[in-house]
């Protein structure tokens, strides 16, 4: 069993906590065939990134906010199937409310209503893509998300799903465990270390200390 000292937790949301790849899938796919591109490439870039940077990367000629509001209009619309990882809930609650929080690319209003779908509690403290400049992967999401902590990064740890997240919190200078909910293994290999799934995770509150075992 291996094991690390933080301070602090931050979780991704789709694909780490919840399962909402179906009806994001639905939606890109569908977004690409209305404007003429792969649908399958469309939702795997997808992921893990800002809806906003991904219509800016695949279709420039749009109108980037525009596409936003539609989509997240869409996306909140086609949440009916999201559900909770195994353990989840029972990880998050054994956590201190102020020693972890929520990272997501979505936007505040998509990351509510999916928790809510979901049946986990709106966090506290949560920093979505309504809230940042620059998404994943750059490192500003998971170096404000430890700032809401009042931490330093390296005094916290990721959980992420995808390769953009992994790029974004190492950049912050974080460990970053990764799970293959999303991707395939050999797309995560950038994280410090990956878990079978979530409830291979273990944390021990010490004081002002989290031991996580794995």
């Amino acid at each position: 069993m291996s094991s690390l000292l933080v301070q602090g937790i931050l979780f991704d949301l789709d694909g780490v906590l919840i399962d909402s790849t179906a009806g994001v899938t639905r939606v890109w796919r569908d977004w690409a065939l209305r404007h003429g591109l792969d649908a399958t490439q469309t939702a795997h870039a997808a992921h893990g990134r800002r809806a906003i940077e991904t219509v800016r990367l695949l279709a420039p000629q749009l109108d980037a906010e525009a596409e936003l509001r539609d989509l997240e209009r869409r996306e909140i619309a086609d949440s009916y199937d999201v559900t909770v990882f195994p353990r989840a809930a029972s990880l998050l609650a054994s956590l201190p409310p102020r020693r972890w929080a929520i990272v997501t690319s979505g936007t505040r209003d998509l990351a509510c209503h999916r928790l809510r779908v979901a049946g986990l509690p709106v966090p506290e403290l949560m920093i979505t893509g309504s809230d940042i400049e620059h998404g994943k992967p750059h490192p500003e999401p998971y170096q404000r998300g430890a700032a809401l902590l009042g931490l330093a990064p390296a005094a916290c740890a990721a959980v992420e799903d995808a390769p953009n997240g992994i790029r974004s919190a190492l950049d912050a200078g974080m460990s970053v465990f990764a799970v293959p909910t999303t991707y395939p293994v050999d797309e995560l290999s950038e994280a410090t270390s990956l878990l079978p799934d979530l409830a291979a995770l273990h944390p021990t509150i010490m004081g002002d200390l989290i031991r996580l075992n794995w």
